[in-house]
C-alpha cells in the first residue's frame, strides 16, 4: 500500500525537553512551536495546505514584486503572477517545494533547495534553513549560496504567526522594534509613497498596542536594535495581560517587518503574523536594501522565537 504524504509532506519534528517544532517537508514552513505544551506560534493540519503562508520560508524575495516584472543588468525579467488579483508575484518561489533532508538530529534540522534558472529568475542559488530549538526556544538560521555565473541581488523573509499561548489575539499586545511605516496602494499592496516616521497611535506598537480593532498588512521599517540589547538583536513581541507571550528576535539585517492580522486563521479566528523581512516590498525593482551576492558568495542570518515574562 502506498504510503499517504500529507500536503505538506514529511513531517520533521525536533525536541529539546519541553520545547517542541515541527517543520514541514513542503515549504521548510514551520507548523509548530511550544514549549510544554503551550503554542507559541498558530499551527494547522499537516494534511493541508498553510494557511495564509503560514510559516514560510520568503525567497529570493518576500512580500510582492509588482506586474512580476524587474530588471537585471538591463535584461527585464518576468515571474509568474502569483497574486493574480492583484497582478503581482508574491513571497518568493519556495513555498510550494519539497526541501531535502541535509541531517536530522534530535534537537535540529537542516533543509535545503534549490532555486533554479527559471522565467523570471536568471541566476541558481542554493538555499539552507537550520531549525533548532534549546532551552531559550527556536533558533532559525538561513544560508543562500550563488551558484550562478555573475552577481544577483535577493531578499528573505519568513512568514511565522506568534501568538502568546492561549491567550485570545484580541487581548494580547503587540511590540515592533520600528520607527518608520512604508505606505501603500491599498489595491494592490505595493508602496506607493516613501517610508515616513511612525507618527499618532502608529507609535503605540513601539511601546505596545493591543490588538483588539487592529487591522494590519503593513510593512515597518527601520526596524533596529535598542541602544542597551546586550547582543545587539531586532526584536518584536505578542503578549497577553500578564506579559507572558513569544519574542520574535532576529539578526538587524531582518531590518523590515511585514505584520498581517489575519481574520479567519483555522480553528483559531483571530491571528497576527510577524513577518521579519530583509527588504521592503516591490525591493527587487525599487532596489530598497536588496542583498547583492557575487559569483559563488555566501550568505546568512538568523531569528528565532522564545517565550518571554
Amino acid at each position: 500500500m502506498n504510503e499517504h504524504i500529507p500536503a505538506t509532506g514529511h513531517q520533521f519534528e525536533i525536541v529539546h525537553g519541553g520545547v517542541r517544532a515541527v517543520i514541514t517537508e513542503v515549504g521548510a514552513a514551520l507548523r509548530i512551536f511550544e514549549v510544554d505544551g503551550v503554542p507559541y506560534s498558530e499551527t494547522y493540519e499537516a494534511d493541508r495546505v498553510p494557511p495564509a503562508a503560514a510559516g514560510a520560508v520568503l525567497a529570493p524575495w518576500p512580500n510582492r514584486v509588482a506586474d512580476g516584472s524587474w530588471s537585471l543588468e538591463g535584461e527585464t525579467q518576468q515571474l509568474a503572477l502569483t497574486e493574480p488579483d492583484r497582478h503581482n508575484a508574491i513571497h518568493g518561489l519556495l513555498r510550494h517545494t519539497p526541501w531535502t533532508v541535509g541531517e536530522h538530529t534530535a534537537a535540529a534540522v537542516v533543509l535545503h533547495a534549490m532555486i533554479p534558472v527559471q522565467p523570471g529568475w536568471p541566476v541558481p542559488l542554493l538555499t539552507a534553513v537550520e531549525y533548532s530549538v534549546d532551552d531559550h526556544g527556536l533558533t532559525v538560521q538561513h544560508t543562500v549560496e550563488n551558484l550562478g555565473s555573475r552577481s544577483v541581488p535577493f531578499g528573505l523573509g519568513v512568514h511565522p504567526y506568534p501568538r502568546a499561548g492561549n491567550a485570545a489575539t484580541d487581548d494580547c499586545t503587540l511590540r515592533l522594534s520600528a520607527s518608520s511605516v512604508l505606505p501603500i496602494d491599498p489595491e494592490r499592496m505595493l508602496p506607493d509613497r516613501p517610508p515616513r516616521r511612525l507618527e499618532g497611535e502608529e507609535q503605540d506598537l513601539r511601546t505596545g498596542r493591543k490588538l483588539a480593532g487592529v487591522w494590519l498588512d503593513t510593512a515597518f521599517g527601520g526596524a533596529v536594535p535598542l541602544p542597551d540589547d546586550p547582543v545587539g538583536l531586532v526584536r518584536h513581541s505578542v503578549t497577553d495581560s500578564a506579559g507572558h507571550g513569544v519574542q520574535l528576535w532576529a539578526d538587524p539585517v531582518f531590518g523590515w517587518v511585514q505584520v498581517y492580522t489575519a481574520a479567519d486563521f483555522p480553528e483559531r479566528g483571530r491571528a497576527v503574523a510577524i513577518e521579519p523581512m530583509t527588504c521592503p516590498p516591490d525591493a527587487l525593482n525599487s532596489g530598497t536594501d536588496l542583498i547583492v551576492l557575487e559569483q559563488g558568495q555566501t550568505w546568512s542570518a538568523r531569528w528565532g522565537l522564545r517565550p518571554i515574562g
